[in-house]
């Protein structure tokens, strides 16, 4: 990815309601998320952050305006193809772990290798331990997410959005459900993996270890408008 790997131009979101009319929960006249750093985006509860993701990961479709990632206009791509450039390039930490409870720590991160073909099947177990490894869980790789803690839970979730090595990292609010410590360790952790990976890291948190570690911050304000990013 190059400067301005995300790029955000006119973007509006509306939801229909029932009399007829339009929710309006989101507009972003212009933000340019840089590459290889990390961009936090805060903002009040309803404020439109998730949203702001979704449509970045192409997931939810804007109402109006351009969504570009790596060049790539996001919006403009069928549904399958959005599927499949989600896949190989972007990796997303959802707010809730969203683990399959049946499977191990192992397998929970090499389902996700199976929608992309950025690793060869061959190599899949051999990345997943990996990435798992080196977010602190190399002795827990075959243990179920009812086994594992909170804070490790949050570790697979994590390894698991980097499987594919996508170049662009999105999290929502990762460790906010986890208590202060572990939060702390675990956002460590994972700043960094994506530091050492280059990675472009976009992350919805009021975290202050995140905020003091952010390259840029975008804000989103009450009307649910997002601000210029800022150094």
């Amino acid at each position: 990815m190059r400067d301005g790997a995300v790029v955000l131009h006119g973007v509006t979101k509306s939801f229909p309601v029932q009399d007829g009319g339009t929710l309006d929960v989101l507009d972003v006249p212009h933000v340019s998320i840089p590459a290889g750093g990390l961009t936090a985006l805060t903002g009040r509860s309803g404020s439109g952050k998730t949203t702001l993701l979704n449509l970045i990961a192409g997931i939810s479709l804007p109402t109006s305006g351009t969504v570009t990632v790596a060049g790539t206009d996001v919006a403009a791509l069928p549904e399958a193809q959005r599927d499949r450039f989600r896949a190989r390039h972007i990796g997303y930490v959802f707010q809730t772990f969203n683990l399959l409870a049946a499977l191990s720590a192992l397998e929970n991160v090499m389902l996700a290798m199976m929608f992309s073909d950025a690793v060869p099947r061959s190599a899949q177990r051999r990345r997943a331990a990996d990435v798992l490894g080196r977010l602190g869980l190399g002795a827990r790789l075959s243990h179920r997410p009812p086994h594992l803690s909170r804070g490790e839970q949050q570790r697979v979730a994590i390894a698991r959005a980097l499987a594919n090595n996508p170049e662009l990292i999105l999290a929502d609010e990762p460790c906010a459900s986890l208590d202060a410590h572990t939060a702390r360790t675990v956002l460590e952790e994972f700043l960094a993996v994506c530091r050492e990976g280059r990675k472009t890291l976009f992350m919805v948190s009021h975290e202050s270890l995140a905020l003091r570690a952010a390259d840029h911050v975008v804000a989103i304000t009450d009307v649910n408008r997002v601000a210029v990013a800022t150094p």
